[in-house]
């Protein structure tokens, strides 16, 4: 933070014509338009300059798929770019398929230095440490990433907006702990998916439950019967069952469902980002398999007000892409990811943007408002949770969704603060 006072306008980056203009203004006139160019007489001028910035996620994949994010940046580009740039400089978004391997991710990262980004924002990959080991050579800042990886959670040059997967288990474990005598965890069978049931049963655990019993389940599979199966038999009446895998969890549930009615009253549960209300919808709504489903989120519900700024853009900016989802928690972190990015860029005032410039205005505290998305966000030392695990985590919040006649809605309103449940996982 400079201190120094900016103007309350927008500054335009010049386009062709514009510079054509003042470089062929003659005689009087020459001045004058000089001066409407945003060059004075004695001083450096130009326009300020461009920022580049990448945002990746896997698209594709026979795993989990998020084009939404990338196609999110794109729009927000266009939004601010229609509007004169952040601060006059035109932001220019790189974006890269991620393809859920840790080469891919590596490659992303390189191709990041190599184009000179400032920053990476609103990105995913379960590849922390491929990727950020680049990133951190490079001195290169990762704002808003999605929040599956452990290095998104202790690496100095990552700025979290949301408690990531460790939030949203834990959340998920309180969250069930109100409705659920007993659970069944669903999860995948990968490094990532080991750490899953540690932070369910910390929430559980919070609400006086004991331990969800853990179904390791391929992250791919085409046929999830015998795990389903195995998830109800031991949730038994009374309890639930949670199924986290990505988009793999619609494939889960469409087994879940097949099996044979026997009596029993289990409810079903999982997280946004697994379940959202496009695969609600999908699987028949107030009649399909998610009626009265228990999920948790990090943000408001996607029918909160908070969102229409989003929607606006992407309404105007995204050109029909249907990649974007606005009820995606990808697109939506990717949204907020980039509102931290514009709050930094002006905090900086300069006529260039560097990593260096970046990192020091997170690091110095500059303060995000998400319009209610989140609680306002800041990154110095005082602001992280300091949780063993993730100490970078600022954003330690959750909300408590459910589904009532085929709609996702608010089951408890506002936000619940998972922060203390998470101290005790590590």
């Amino acid at each position: 933070m400079t201190g120094w006072r900016r103007s309350s306008s927008p500054r335009p980056f010049q386009s062709g014509a514009v510079r054509a203009l003042c470089m062929t203004a003659a005689g009087a006139s020459l001045l004058s338009l000089l001066t409407g160019c945003g060059v004075l007489p004695g001083g450096s001028g130009g326009s300020r300059e461009p920022v580049t910035v990448m945002t990746w996620a896997p698209v594709g994949t026979n795993a989990t798929n998020l084009p939404g994010m990338p196609a999110m940046a794109k729009a927000y580009a266009r939004w601010v770019n229609a509007s004169g740039g952040i601060d006059g400089h035109e932001l220019r978004v790189l974006t890269c398929n991620e393809r859920n391997d840790s080469a891919g991710a590596a490659e992303c990262a390189r191709r990041a230095v190599k184009e000179k980004a400032v920053a990476v924002v609103g990105s995913y990959s379960q590849h922390g440490r491929e990727f950020m080991a680049p990133l951190e050579a490079a001195s290169i800042p990762y704002l808003g990433g999605y929040g599956v990886t452990e290095e998104e959670f202790t690496s100095f040059l990552s700025y979290p907006v949301n408690g990531g997967q460790a939030a949203l288990l834990s959340g998920n474990g309180l969250q069930l702990a109100r409705n659920c005598e007993r659970t069944a965890l669903v999860r995948p069978d990968t490094i990532t998916g080991d750490d899953l049931p540690e932070l369910l049963n910390s929430g559980l655990s919070k609400g006086k439950r004991g331990p969800a019993t853990d179904i390791r389940a391929a992250e791919d599979a085409t046929d999830y019967t015998a795990s389903s199966g195995r998830a109800r038999e031991r949730a038994e009446d009374g309890g639930c069952v949670t199924a986290v895998l990505g988009d793999r969890t619609e494939t889960f549930f469409d087994s879940y469902r097949r099996l044979p009615e026997d009596g029993r009253d289990i409810r079903v549960s999982s997280v946004l980002g697994s379940v959202g209300q496009p695969l609600i919808n999908r699987t028949g709504g107030k009649n399909g398999p998610f009626e009265g489903a228990y999920l948790t989120g990090w943000y408001p519900v996607a029918s909160d007000r908070a969102w229409k700024p989003m929607r606006d853009v992407i309404d105007k900016y995204a050109f029909g892409d249907n990649d974007i989802d606005p009820t995606d928690p990808g697109a939506q972190t990717t949204w907020i990811a980039y509102t931290a990015l514009k709050a930094v860029i002006e905090s900086a005032n300069s006529d260039s943007i560097t990593p260096g410039k970046i990192a020091d205005a997170l690091d110095r505290g500059v303060r995000v408002d998400t319009g209610g998305l989140t609680p306002p966000l800041r990154w110095r030392y005082e602001d992280m949770l300091g949780t063993p695990g993730f100490p970078r985590i600022v954003n330690g919040n959750v909300t408590f969704q459910v589904v009532r006649d085929g709609r996702l809605v608010a089951e408890k309103r506002g936000f619940v603060n998972v922060a203390a449940t998470l101290s005790g996982t590590h």
